[in-house]
């Protein structure tokens, strides 16, 4: 097995077999030294330790580090053979069935009690007790007869500390490390990219050095030195990256759109109902200056649910009217798209009546352009759009299409930009002819270290104060499988605000009808016990003739026709429904003040984010707000740590911490998105924020000196590695 001793690129067929090569790829995407060699352990487990097994959770795969206990062998019920059960702990009081199904007398023989061993398989639950049937596994220390071919493996776990990587049914954690141990023997470390100034003034050991450590740790401290490196790389790569676009964005022209006195917005900055907040004051100032630029503003504006953003957005896109140019807002349901337009019609009144009896002197036009416009509504609104008639054009991803052309689109706001792709927003930029202003939206609260990292190059507004007259919400978890009492209570709950005069929200995970589950995610499939998640057009008819039996429910979800869903939300903005049974469609954007409770059924089945999104669905009038999450999920799980925790605050800062800390930090590096595999591991943006901070104050630096890496040239191919051109474009684009 020879390879070019420099060459990461080499297959992993010539240095692990085709066998082996061929399961890393087709279960791990594995397909290189390259590959295989930044696949880091996903934890490190020490001999004699344990892994803490009460935490697992059914349904996961897993490795676990554990001490076989007792053996037990019994005949099988439904067919002829006996059942093999092994117990293994963990130390602490925690344990875990192994099932072995057959005459398997050799395993009994070894796997005896008191031997440690790495077990892997999903973790699944019968009468109470978690068990894997039948896992993989590798025992530890002394070898019996069975294990003596696979003593490769054994030399794997030769150190104290044992690394436990990212792993497949079909390709447990030990043969990747022995696969990494090839890699590591046959190829040789990559230039070391980095500038020797960086590695010295930061402390950072060497990339081989790192590479090596970090698979086959010599210490505890060796591994922190190798993770810290590692890390390093990846924060650089992307700040390198972010500060040259940044760079590059302030130096492309853009046709500057200054505010005008007496105009516009002017006219409906006197007319407004209500007085702005300070924050909104502020940003607006801030947008105002970015608009009368001479190159592309590319500002984040996040704020919570309900914290004014849209009417800033709006003053924004008036301004630009003024100036005589377009503006365009995207947003990503149709739901949304017509609510923005009725209630940009309301605030504006005679200013959106350009053309009309009563008009005002500067009025414009507002146009709502979506897929389900008849063919004559249509050509009117797309006629208006091409002559500049309608200054605001607000629309779904039908702006997009081929024929919605602009006279001059001066801004491009995007609503809630993470419900769309990198390709449509760019699709709307590209209809300007020099690129436009663009201002991104988000009711989603960033932390400060993911905005560093993912919205570098983009000017960040908050909006933190919520405007007057909004009401408190408050959030219970509701434990229907330990306590069904609770849940009969929540209907009485809601039927005592209906008696009130307000209406409610039920939210259920699933449109039903044998589809799969919310309107835009894939079917869960559930082979560990769970039921199915609840359903829209299952929950609504039994709630009907049950516990809500006399109110008047409506119906909504994502695939429903364009006009039927018009409808509904106008009958509940109307009062002319008491609950709205619906999916996550009214996440984002739905505004009915008389609405003051919502309850949302297996809320477990949300995430943290989207659970904050929907609760803001609630106190936005003078009555305070409600929200019941209904979970089955037991005391003690992530699952109902996650909801106790969406209801101990109302926070958005702190919930997207929580909900950062629990996903991949590569989704919310835009892996997932771009949809190409990342290099982006080991960086956790909640704990390296200062690593990060310190990683873009070299980037700065490094780039004023040498803007394209010309004196860098390794560095600049491993900035492209980690940082792909799909990913720079994600990040640009963002």
């Amino acid at each position: 097995m020879t390879a070019d001793p420099s060459d990461l690129d080499t297959p992993l067929k010539k240095l692990v077999g085709e066998k082996t090569a061929k399961a890393l790829a087709g279960h791990l995407d594995l397909h290189t030294a390259g590959d295989l060699i930044y696949h880091f352990p996903r934890r490190y487990d020490e001999r004699g330790e344990h892994t803490d097994i009460r935490a697992l959770d059914v349904g996961e795969q897993v490795t676990v580090l554990a001490q076989v206990q007792r053996t037990a062998v019994r005949p099988m019920r439904q067919r002829r053979g006996n059942l093999l059960e092994v117990t293994v702990g963990d130390g602490s009081g925690g344990s875990l069935t192994l099932t072995f199904f057959g005459n398997q007398a050799w395993r009994e023989r070894e796997l005896r009690p008191g031997r440690w061993g790495l077990f892997a398989g999903k973790v699944t639950e019968f009468r109470g007790r978690r068990q894997l049937n039948g896992p993989e596994y590798v025992l530890l220390g002394e070898q019996t007869d069975t294990e003596a071919a696979a003593s490769e493996q054994i030399e794997e776990f030769a150190g104290a500390l044992i690394p436990v990587y990212p792993a497949a049914a079909a390709v447990p954690t030990w043969v990747i490390a022995r696969c990494v141990r090839v890699v590591l023997d046959t190829v040789a470390p990559p230039e070391d990219p980095l500038p020797a100034t960086v590695r010295a003034s930061r402390n950072l050991v060497g990339l081989g050095t790192a590479l090596r450590e970090i698979h086959r740790p010599s210490s505890r401290e060796e591994l922190y030195r190798a993770r810290r490196r590692l890390k390093w790389d990846e924060a650089f790569a992307v700040q390198v990256t972010l500060v040259r676009r940044k760079r590059d964005a302030a130096a492309s022209p853009a046709r500057p759109r200054p505010g005008r006195a007496g105009g516009l917005l002017d006219a409906f900055d006197a007319r407004l109902p209500y007085e702005l907040t300070a924050g909104q004051r502020d940003v607006g100032v801030e947008i105002a200056a970015d608009l009368a630029t001479g190159h592309p503003m590319h500002r984040l504006l996040q704020g919570e649910v309900g914290s004014g953003k849209t009417v800033v957005a709006l003053r924004a896109m008036l301004q630009v009217v003024d100036a005589g140019g377009q503006a365009a807002l995207l947003a990503p349901t149709e739901v949304l798209a017509a609510q923005h337009h009725r209630g940009m019609l309301d605030l504006l009144g005679p200013l959106a009546q350009a053309g009309e009896l009563g008009a005002a002197e500067h009025a414009t036009r507002v146009e709502l352009v979506t897929g389900s416009l008849g063919a004559a509504a249509r050509r009117r609104a797309l006629a208006e759009v091409a002559s500049g008639t309608a200054g605001i054009v607000l629309g779904t991803h039908a702006l997009l299409y081929e024929g919605v052309d602009f006279a001059d689109l001066g801004l491009v706001v995007v609503d809630e930009q993470h419900r769309f792709g990198v390709e449509q927003r760019d699709a709307l930029r590209a209809k300007a002819e020099q690129p436009p202003h663009v201002l991104v939206m988000t009711a989603t609260p960033i932390p400060r270290t993911v905005a560093m990292t993912v919205y570098g190059d983009l000017e960040i507004s908050t909006l933190s104060q919520m405007p007057r007259g909004r009401s408190p919400i408050a959030s219970h978890v509701v434990p229907a499988a330990e306590k069904p009492a609770f849940l009969d209570r929540a209907w009485r709950r809601l039927r005592e605000e209906v008696a009130a005069g307000h209406q409610a929200y039920v939210v259920c995970p699933r449109i039903g009808d044998d589809t799969s589950g919310a309107d835009e995610e894939p079917p869960e499939v559930d082979d560990n016990g769970r039921r199915p998640p609840l359903a829209v057009t299952e929950v609504a008819p039994l709630l009907a003739e049950g516990p809500l039996h006399g109110l008047r429910i409506g119906v909504l979800h994502g695939r429903l026709p364009a006009d039927e869903k018009d409808t509904v939300m106008r009958s509940f903005a109307a009062g002319q429904l008491d609950v709205l049974v619906a999916t996550t469609v009214v996440e984002v954007g739905v505004d009915v003040p008389n609405a003051t409770m919502m309850v949302v059924l297996d809320a477990d089945r949300f995430g943290v984010s989207q659970l904050h999104q929907l609760r803001g669905r609630v106190g936005r009038g003078s009555a305070p707000g409600l929200c019941l999450l209904v979970t089955e999920a037991a005391e003690g799980t992530g699952a109902r740590e996650r909801l106790d925790a969406v209801a101990s605050t109302t926070d958005g800062f702190k919930l997207a911490e929580l909900d950062l800390e629990q996903r991949r930090e590569g989704d919310v590096l835009g892996a997932t998105q771009s949809g190409r595999r990342s290099h982006l591991r080991l960086l956790s943006l909640l704990r390296d924020a200062d690593l990060i901070r310190d990683a873009r104050a070299e980037a700065i630096a490094l780039v004023e000196e040498d803007p394209d890496l010309a004196r860098h040239p390794a560095l600049a191919a491993s900035v492209a590695a980690l940082v792909d051109a799909d990913r720079a474009e994600y990040l640009e684009k963002g």
